[in-house]
């Protein structure tokens, strides 16, 4: 039953149910057959564009099949990205893995290990959304020990000054130099308390004794 008959009681008054014997009775024969015809004529073109297609979409279409102890890649949408796997923005990955098969559930789905962090996600998934992976070396990161200096530290040393300014608050002011730092670019430069300067660094103040 279709909604319009469902919620009218009586079906859809369309030229495709007008070949019935009572429509023929009111509507008369000859605009019936030729209704009919059209129909007929616009069915038959519609099956030949979609068996056209069916074979462009065959053309590039492979049929996947994989066995159990593969390992694939596995494919997230980009809406299911960030509610179901953590990933989100427009540079997340398009597969996530690889992953090894363990077990083939039917035709075409295919469950996968998954590591701990997506345990709460079921994990058996299409074919369409797995993608073999091909072993490489190259893929393989080394690591390498990290050492750590404690006493490693970043000092930023002065270089010059490029501009003075006093600061007025409510019961006194301060005096301000903008100073450029070693390896920063000039507009990086900061302002700092002239004072705090001077004691840091007081030869950059010699030529004003």
């Amino acid at each position: 039953m279709s909604p319009f008959e469902a919620l009218y009681g009586r079906r859809c008054r369309t030229q495709v149910c007008w070949n019935e014997v009572r429509d023929k009775k009111i509507y008369g024969f000859e605009l019936v057959e030729k209704s009919v015809e059209r129909i007929k004529l616009i069915q038959q073109h519609l099956r030949t564009a979609q068996d056209r297609q069916k074979k462009y979409a065959d053309r590039r279409r492979i049929e996947l099949s994989f066995e159990i102890g593969d390992k694939v890649f596995l494919r997230i949408s980009p809406w299911k990205s960030v509610l179901r796997f953590g990933k989100k923005g427009k540079l997340s990955p398009r597969y996530i893995g690889p992953y090894e098969i363990i077990a083939k559930v039917g035709l075409v789905p295919y469950r996968i290990t998954l590591p701990p962090e997506l345990q709460r996600i079921h994990n058996v998934f299409h074919v369409t959304c797995l993608r073999k992976y091909i072993p490489d070396e190259s893929h393989i990161l080394k690591s390498h020990p990290i050492e750590l200096k404690e006493d490693l530290i970043n000092e930023e040393h002065l270089v010059k000054i490029l501009d003075r300014r006093e600061k007025v608050l409510r019961n006194k002011i301060i005096s301000l130099v903008k100073v450029l730092w070693r390896n920063q670019r000039i507009e990086e430069a900061t302002w700092e308390r002239e004072e705090d300067v001077k004691i840091q660094l007081p030869y950059l103040f010699s030529d004003e004794g």
